[in-house]
């Protein structure tokens, strides 16, 4: 046979190979939501801006409704936009509760909390939240847990001298501290070697996952895994931050006293060892080190990037940080640590901690959700596999729940009395059976971190305020603020005077 015949043959299975997928794909799409025409392979790539996929899922949903279909290259995907399908897919049907697979961070693929699709993932939450909550998890140990971690971040604001710099890994150090002290029952110092490669790992990640270039490869994962690119960095991170924690892990295995836990990798290595008598294992040393680094990524990185935007926010609008400013020294004074029971006569405060992760949209599409079986859902069938994203911006940025969604303004979380005003429309920690296991933590370190922070210190920008951009430098996985600098300015016992 020619070489010309066995090129054209080929050339023809290649065509009726895309011709029956194509097909397939067409056929099986008959009963699902509505949504643009799928290329083969591609999907619907062209209607998708990589740079920002929020603002693309929002003009298609504008389009075709509040649920509806697009292919992200091979993947079905069904997106939810808008309250009442968000928290109706979130809260009312368990058959979405499944997780996609996000390509970077295979390494953790059915193993510990965050990423976990497996038969384990209910058990390791489960599990998981009854321990942290042991710990106190949202409650008075964990207040004096922040408590004690703030005269640490003060001082280390202090050793600024007013000089300008780079807020990132300085703030990491204190949410970095709190979860740390759960886990591995420790704290880093500021300036500990160990606690910055850490945190610089993780805040890397937290980057990257949100460039152009992940949110391609998390798509087309299969053509491009060999090729070179920032996909390579994160999933070097990931295994070097998984195996910094195995390591501890396995210090504590040998130091172990069934009797007496002293953090929660104890916790987990006790039932680790009650689990030997049993047949199928849910914990592994791996995946208690999967486990407690979904943990230290979640409570460090949302945390401080959460912070970071918010001095970033507040520099731009001074007249809110003297409000804040005027409020803080009426209710707390100059000199006592900040409370949550604070919170309760500080509606501003509170406000504009809630307007912050609001206006910020740290998780804009939320972490994607998939199908654990054929559902109908509004007349609808979704096929098993398929990815959901109930977007969680489309909550946050609802225009008619939040006037001038685009503005940041405190006045979204305040009635006409000046009182905290409660909004169902803030799922910024999404809700349901995925809900983040941290959400009360982070609450609480938001609140009293920022309070604190401006209870001695007044922020000073480096350039004039009107040029300051709150504009996230990615907006794909998460939206990360434009790197910065500042002065923070210790406040006179004359402007803290009541």
């Amino acid at each position: 046979m020619s070489a010309l015949s066995i090129t054209v043959a080929l050339l023809v299975w290649a065509a009726c190979l895309l011709v029956i997928s194509f097909w397939k794909q067409v056929y099986s799409s008959w009963r699902l939501p509505p949504g643009p025409f799928p290329l083969p392979i591609i999907g619907n790539v062209f209607q998708i801006d990589f740079n920002n996929i929020p603002k693309s899922l929002f003009k298609l949903a504008e389009q075709y409704g509040p649920v509806f279909t697009i292919y992200l290259g091979p993947y079905r995907v069904v997106v939810l936009h808008g309250y009442q399908a968000v928290k109706e897919v979130l809260l009312q049907h368990k058959d979405f509760n499944g997780r996609a697979e996000l390509a970077a961070v295979h390494l953790h693929k059915d193993k510990g909390i965050i990423f976990n699709d497996g038969p384990t993932w209910k058990d390791v939450r489960r599990f998981s939240l009854t321990k942290l909550r042991d710990y106190g998890m949202g409650k008075e140990g964990n207040e004096r847990r922040i408590q004690t971690e703030v005269p640490f971040l003060l001082q280390a604001l202090r050793e600024t001298q007013g000089r300008p710099f780079d807020p990132t890994f300085l703030i990491s150090g204190a949410p970095c501290n709190i979860i740390a002290s759960i886990l591995f029952g420790r704290r880093f110092g500021y300036g500990d070697e160990s606690g910055l490669r850490l945190r610089r790992m993780v805040h890397e990640n937290f980057y990257l996952l949100g460039t152009r270039w992940l949110q391609i490869y998390n798509v087309f994962s299969t053509y491009l895994y060999y090729l070179p690119g920032t996909h390579r960095k994160v999933m070097k991170n990931v295994s070097e931050i998984k195996n910094d924690i195995l390591e501890r892990v396995k210090e504590h295995h040998k130091s172990l006293d069934p009797n007496c836990p002293r953090d929660f990798i104890d916790c987990l290595l006790i039932e680790m060892e009650k689990e030997k008598q049993g047949a199928e294992p849910v914990y592994t040393l791996d995946n208690i080190a999967v486990t407690v680094a979904d943990l230290l990524f979640a409570g460090t990185e949302t945390t401080s990037t959460t912070l970071r935007y918010g001095l970033l926010i507040l520099m731009k609008y001074p007249d809110i940080e003297e409000k804040l400013h005027e409020e803080i020294d009426r209710v707390i004074g100059p000199s006592r640590i900040p409370a949550i029971k604070d919170r309760l006569e500080m509606p501003y405060m509170d406000a504009v901690v809630h307007e912050i992760m609001r206006f910020i949209n740290l998780v804009p599409s939320n972490l994607y959700h998939k199908a654990t079986r054929d559902t109908v859902f509004r007349g609808y069938v979704i096929p098993k596999g398929t990815i959901v994203i109930p977007t969680l911006d489309s909550l946050l940025y609802d225009k008619q729940e939040f006037p001038d969604p685009e503005q940041f303004k405190p006045e979204h979380f305040l009635n006409e009395n000046g009182k905290f005003k409660y909004s169902d429309h803030f799922k910024a920690f999404s809700a349901g059976k995925r809900v983040c296991v941290g959400e009360g933590l982070a609450r609480m370190e938001v609140f009293l971190f920022l309070t604190a922070i401006l209870q001695h210190f007044r922020l000073k920008p480096l350039v004039d305020r009107k040029d300051i951009d709150l504009s996230p430098i990615v907006n794909g996985f998460a939206s990360v603020p434009h790197p910065y600098k500042l002065c923070v300015l210790p406040r006179s016992c004359e402007a803290r005077s009541l």
